[in-house]
């Protein structure tokens, strides 16, 4: 199961509530010295929310091991230094289903399909004032980025939050709420919508 959605709309929460393992894509971002990071248009900015500021190749590469083997490696990344801190092994057990969420598991849709191991594919939609909020109080309580960064980030992003969420169901996630995410959860756990293969 793949699960997106603007920052802040509450994708942790619901991939902790769901009981099943999870693996965090934010730990793929790219480093904070990276060369290649995107800047956000007249601004010094990095724009940490475009598709280029984060490692999509290593992300399908450790869906397609868990799917494999059960288990993979992956980063531990630190946000507030923009630096990835360790390497943590995710594993899941014999379990059939496991969600990866992040808010660019939308970029990964067409690829986990063509490799067979998609169940579902759910993009949060809280609205832009409570995604705002939240993000906003999560980041500021995580000590994720400075207060100025945080707040020109955050009025980006509520102003680009509804092509957000066109760009991500555009890529074939399913635009839903919290209740709808997790009632597809649960159909896939049960099996309705789960391959033979393990599937994310």
């Amino acid at each position: 199961m793949l699960l997106c959605g603007p920052s802040g709309s509450g994708k942790s929460l619901l991939a902790a509530r769901s009981g099943l393992p999870v693996l965090r894509l934010d730990d793929f971002y790219k480093e904070g010295t990276d060369p290649t990071l995107p800047t956000v248009p007249q601004s010094s900015d990095i724009d940490w929310d475009h598709p280029t500021s984060w490692d999509a190749d290593a992300a399908v590469a450790a869906i397609a091991e868990l799917c494999r083997t059960g288990r993979t490696d992956v980063p531990v990344y630190d946000i507030s230094l923009s630096a990835r801190t360790g390497v943590d092994t995710v594993d899941i057990g014999g379990t059939a289903l496991f969600l990866a969420e992040g808010i660019f598991a939308a970029e990964l849709v067409t690829r986990c399909r063509e490799l067979g191991v998609l169940a579902d594919a759910l993009c949060l939609n809280r609205g832009p004032v409570t995604t705002f909020r939240r993000r906003f109080l999560r980041d500021l309580r995580e000590g994720r980025k400075s207060v100025p960064f945080l707040l020109r980030r955050g009025w980006r992003l509520m102003r680009r939050e509804r092509s957000v969420i066109a760009r991500q169901t555009a890529l074939g996630a399913h635009a839903c709420d919290r209740d709808e995410a997790m009632g597809r959860l649960a159909a896939a756990a049960a099996g309705r919508c789960v391959t033979a293969r393990t599937a994310a």
